[in-house]
């Protein structure tokens, strides 16, 4: 796709991407026409026969329910089936293991999806049984380049596959420090900026303040997206069919030592962020939280969760290896699909230029924006809002600008690994170190099953 610069953006050089769980072998074919369709010349797919009347049927999570009811309310004339599932999170991997089940009947598909997992584009990208690829090409004719080109650069990477683009990223995710401000004052701490000095304030809370914490590895995406990515830890890579996981590399050891380190001191906990739990016992004494983006809505200013008062919390820029680039993780973004089988996409169409860039996107979602002017507002409003400490703006473009780029996007995720082996060691009492056979063990595994040479 080409990428007009005349126009001003925001230059976020955001590379990642959280993995998706798998039943199926990857596949190498290429896209087909199905059962025996021509390629439109205009769309670069067999398009279904079209009528304008036929219900969309879009699959949307909890989280982006209110916008799909938002554009039914903006758009009564579009006919509209709003359908909820666990958008693939925690790599569960619903969304393929549906659609699979519908190529074999030959119908059933829905229209737009939106999933949590960047890379199901490994699989929706590509023909399954002799059935056209579900995700339908973006860039060839179905959505106007203009409106790509809209989106801030790098976004759509992790979705285009030999320059076709088959998502759209509905937000950038991007790993940065979140510290409160109240207790930073009240204990006199300097916000620390580098993984060492992070791991020092531990010992310092520790023996000044125990009972208060710096994070918590209880999700399944904190430890491998947030710390190992931010670690430039290179345990999930591929590259073309070959994966690699290595846990013997120098940064890899600093992350699991830093883990471990920070469990037995006790200033990482093993309880989820969004337990209530959590909310009980550490709202009031939650330091600093390595996290991203999304945050902003889904923790600190959401009513059912932690719900700090404006002024409470800080954001500050990505801690990094004093000895390292200046660089942070990724935990998810959000993308939305159009089904390459869909009979109204017009009002596909309709649909996601809504979802991606109209004034509902920006009030209603709880991360920053992958469109431009989106993002634009949204941090515009952030900032206005004076909810957030120091420079809100400045910290979350900096960590935007500054992910990884050597983390992988193989078909599988990086979360069920970590779920099913290390958060119940950890919880147990184990260390991460002594978790790490396993962990590798198990990712390669999933990595082999997945059709992948492990290296």
């Amino acid at each position: 796709m080409t990428q007009h610069t005349s126009r001003r953006r925001r230059r976020f050089a955001l590379v990642g991407g959280v993995a998706l769980a798998s039943a199926l072998a990857l596949s190498a074919c290429s896209p087909s026409t199905g059962a025996g369709g021509e390629i439109d010349p205009d769309l670069g797919f067999a398009a279904a026969e079209q009528d304008s009347s036929s219900p969309i049927t879009v699959w949307v999570d909890s989280s982006r329910e209110p916008l799909a009811k938002a554009f039914e309310e903006a758009n009564p004339d579009v006919p509209l089936n709003i359908e909820t599932y666990d958008g693939g999170s925690g790599g569960s991997g619903s969304f393929q293991q549906k659609v699979a089940l519908f190529d074999q009947a030959g119908e059933g598909w829905p229209d737009v999806v939106f999933s949590t997992q960047q890379n199901d584009t490994a699989w929706a990208s590509k023909e399954s049984n002799g059935v056209q690829a579900f995700a339908a090409p973006l860039n060839k004719g179905l959505l106007d380049e203009s409106f790509l080109d809209g989106f801030t650069d790098g976004a759509l990477t992790p979705m285009t596959v030999d320059d076709t683009v088959y998502g759209l990223r509905n937000d950038l995710a991007p790993v940065l420090l979140w510290y409160n401000q109240a207790l930073f004052d009240q204990f006199g701490y300097d916000v620390p900026e580098t993984w060492e000095e992070y791991r020092e304030l531990s010992d310092k809370v520790a023996a000044e303040h125990p009972g208060y914490i710096l994070g918590s590895l209880g999700d399944s995406y904190e430890a491998p997206y947030v710390y190992y990515w931010g670690g430039e830890a290179p345990i999930f890579q591929v590259e073309g069919d070959t994966f690699s996981s290595d846990f013997d590399d120098a940064n890899s050891k600093k992350v699991t030592d830093l883990l471990d380190h920070m469990l037995a001191n006790k200033t990482l906990v093993t309880d989820s962020v969004f337990g209530p739990e959590f909310v009980a016992a550490y709202k009031d004494k939650l330091l600093a939280i390595p996290g991203p983006a999304w945050y902003t809505g889904a923790l600190f200013e959401n009513p059912d969760s932690l719900n700090y008062e404006p002024g409470t919390i800080g954001a500050a820029a990505p801690l990094s290896w004093s000895d390292g680039e200046k660089v942070t993780g990724n935990v998810g973004g959000g993308v939305w699909y159009a089904s390459s089988h869909s009979k109204n996409l017009d009002a596909v169409k309709k649909f996601l230029e809504f979802a991606i860039s109209s004034d509902e996107a920006v009030e209603l979602t709880s991360g920053l924006p992958a469109y431009t002017s989106a993002a634009d507002a949204w941090l515009a409003k952030q900032a206005e809002s004076n909810f957030y400490a120091g420079d809100f703006e400045n910290a979350v473009s900096t960590a935007a600008s500054s992910v990884w780029q050597g983390w992988g996007y193989p078909s599988f995720s990086a979360e069920t690994a970590y779920a099913n082996i290390v958060i119940p060691a950890i919880t147990a009492g184990d260390s991460v170190s002594s978790a790490v056979p396993e962990w590798s063990k198990e990712i390669d595994n999933e990595a082999q099953v997945q059709g992948y040479t492990v290296d």
